[in-house]
């Protein structure tokens, strides 16, 4: 069963709205065993619309079309499929009912212009919308069943889940496929070399494909999987992971698609451990990225952006003689920002960062690109320096940032550090 997926409106045309619909029903189709090759997108123009239900109608078994449907002069989604489908518009009497059902539960008149959304091609199934005014509907237009839903989203997402998948399996029966994706994050390769270090996995597994996605600087490792029988699509989701863990090594850091951030998170939850950040070059950045994490305030405690000199010495008490003799961007100065921050917090670590972001203030010795990243823990200290380039100063940082958290992982994992 081949699907599209259509979205309608000046606004998802235009750019100025994201088209988030689309990505949400191509999403829910593909876990549900129907294939999607195409997303089309058409503004308020009666003939392009009509035009674009003739195609999809010629080549597509199933497709899902939202916007269109309210009340105004330029919601025309409804007239354009009858067009294309050669039959009249009528007012239909189950869309009126659901229209003025709307209404009365609120306790509100129904409006003259509210009517129109009860007009439905001749033929079709009204799709009762229960939380909004304008009801979709059901549409056999060429050799494709078209399922026309709100744009609005929350709308949309109800009737996707309550009436059209529960339809398209019904349709689909015994010949239902299941589709499967599984995610994992991992650190520290480029994405050629991730590639590289995964060759080979479509012929391991020839009922999946691979694919890459740079979340900078984590690089996502996608395994898509489809077939008849959902249980051993698990089963081969599974060994695929183990295969790809063998190959990637500690580069892959969360089996479920989580970023780095809730990654670290999770383990100081699970040793019930807290942390303190000094950050300098960062600016801030991995406290941000900590406490976009739900639940944080477990383990999260201290942050301080000690990014003068003055600052390391009177917060953290970095001895003045280890700026003077090191510099703030050394090994040794990042150790005793991170054992301040410790100290300060009364933490179970402590984490500091310390570099040159660029695009200026690099030297020979200490180029752009340069961070060092100190670590204190209850059984000692550790400083690391690592070289990054990426010519864009909030690059660099990002990476700063997640090279810090990988120190810290690496450290509550017991294995080695990372070498970049």
């Amino acid at each position: 069963m081949i699907a599209e997926i259509m979205a309608t409106g000046e606004e998802i045309r235009s750019g100025a709205l994201i088209d988030s619909n689309s990505a949400y029903i191509a999403a829910k189709l593909e876990e549900n065993g129907v294939a999607v090759t195409r997303h089309t997108c058409v503004g308020d123009d009666l003939d392009l619309l009509i035009a674009a239900f003739k195609e999809i109608g010629s080549r597509a078994d199933i497709a899902v079309v939202t916007g269109g449907l309210g009340p105004t002069s330029d919601d025309l989604t409804a007239e354009a499929a009858a067009k294309a489908g050669g039959v009249t518009l009528d007012l239909n009497p189950s869309a009126l009912q659901c229209v003025e059902n709307f209404f009365k539960a609120r306790n509100r008149a129904m409006n003259a212009a509210s009517r129109k959304q009860a007009l439905l091609p001749a033929g079709a199934e009204c799709l009762r919308n229960p939380i909004g005014t304008a009801p979709g509907f059901r549409l056999q237009i060429g050799e494709c069943l078209f399922f026309f839903l709100p744009g609005v989203p929350g709308e949309m997402r109800r009737m996707l889940s309550d009436i059209v998948l529960p339809q398209l399996i019904g349709l689909m029966g015994d010949q239902r496929r299941f589709y499967r994706v599984r995610t994992l994050s991992t650190f520290g390769l480029t994405e050629s070399q991730t590639f590289e270090r995964l060759a080979g996995l479509e012929e391991a597994f020839p009922q999946m494909s691979l694919g890459l996605r740079v979340r900078f600087p984590e690089i996502q490792v996608k395994l898509y999987a489809n077939g008849t029988s959902d249980q051993q699509l698990n089963d081969d989701l599974e060994a695929a992971v183990r295969w790809v863990i063998e190959k990637m090594g500690n580069k892959v850091f969360s089996q479920q698609g989580d970023p780095m951030e809730k990654t670290v998170g999770h383990l100081l939850r699970e040793k019930q451990a807290t942390l303190a950040l000094a950050e300098s070059c960062t600016g801030g950045l991995i406290a941000n990225m900590l406490t976009n994490v739900s639940g944080s305030s477990d383990y999260f405690v201290f942050s301080g952006i000690t990014y003068s000199n003055q600052a390391k010495i009177n917060i953290l008490k970095v001895p003045k003689e280890t700026i003077d003799t090191h510099g703030a961007v050394h090994e040794k100065t990042a150790v005793e920002m991170a054992r301040g921050a410790r100290n300060v917090a009364g933490a179970t670590y402590g984490l500091a960062t310390s570099g040159i972001a660029g695009p200026t203030g690099g030297t020979a010795e200490k180029p752009v690109g340069t961070v060092c990243i100190g670590l204190a823990t209850p059984h000692g200290t550790a400083g690391h320096r690592f070289h990054f380039w990426f010519g864009r100063r909030t690059m660099n940082k990002q990476m700063f940032a997640v090279a810090a958290l990988e120190v810290l992982r690496r450290e509550l994992l017991g294995i080695d550090p990372p070498r970049f």
